[in-house]
């Protein structure tokens, strides 16, 4: 997950709305409104509330994948 400081110099502003993997929950993230994140269970649902929340305050989405590190975070039953 990026930083704020790492958001913004990757050209992120405050107001984008960014879709992150972590260990697989999906959540939204509002560039310097830290308040307004949400979580999700599915990356489908995340993608789709993230890009309508930036289309509700005219920003951009962008949606990161986490880089794989072998843990098992839901196992196969």
């Amino acid at each position: 997950m990026l930083t704020l400081r790492q958001a913004q110099a990757s050209g992120m502003t405050n107001g984008d709305v960014e879709t992150i993997d972590k260990g697989g929950q999906w959540v939204n993230r509002v560039i310097g409104e830290p308040e307004r994140s949400e979580s999700y269970s599915s990356r489908e649902e995340a993608i789709e509330e993230g890009q309508a929340l930036a289309d509700q305050l005219g920003t951009t989405h962008t949606v990161r994948s986490s880089v794989p590190t072998g843990d098992i975070t839901d196992p196969q039953e």
